[in-house]
């Protein structure tokens, strides 16, 4: 679960190929989602239509921090308190609360 460029925290997380892929292909759905509602905007759709999708590419991007979020409690988080990291507890709450 790794990149190439740290994040701003200086944290990088080394992923399996067949997780990275799941997760871009994800966001590559997403992304046509958003080009979507781009797209309606642009032909004027009623606005409860373009509303409709919107919660849709919200309920999309919810689904991908969900599998995101499992994925980090079963690496990054688990491992963390094994050696003893218990800030990263906070950590969790942090973005736990930033989810909701």
């Amino acid at each position: 679960m790794t990149s190439s460029e740290p994040c701003a925290c200086g944290k990088t997380t080394r992923r399996a190929d067949d997780q990275k892929t799941a997760l871009a292909h994800r966001l590559s759905r997403i992304e046509g989602q958003v080009r979507g509602l781009q797209a309606m905007l642009e032909k004027d759709a009623y606005c409860n239509d373009i509303l409709i999708q919107s919660s849709a590419v919200m309920a999309a991007l919810k689904a991908f921090d969900l599998e995101l979020l499992r994925a980090h409690l079963h690496g990054c988080v688990a491992r963390d308190i094994r050696e003893g990291r218990d800030e990263t507890m906070n950590e969790l709450a942090d973005t736990i609360g930033r989810l909701m």
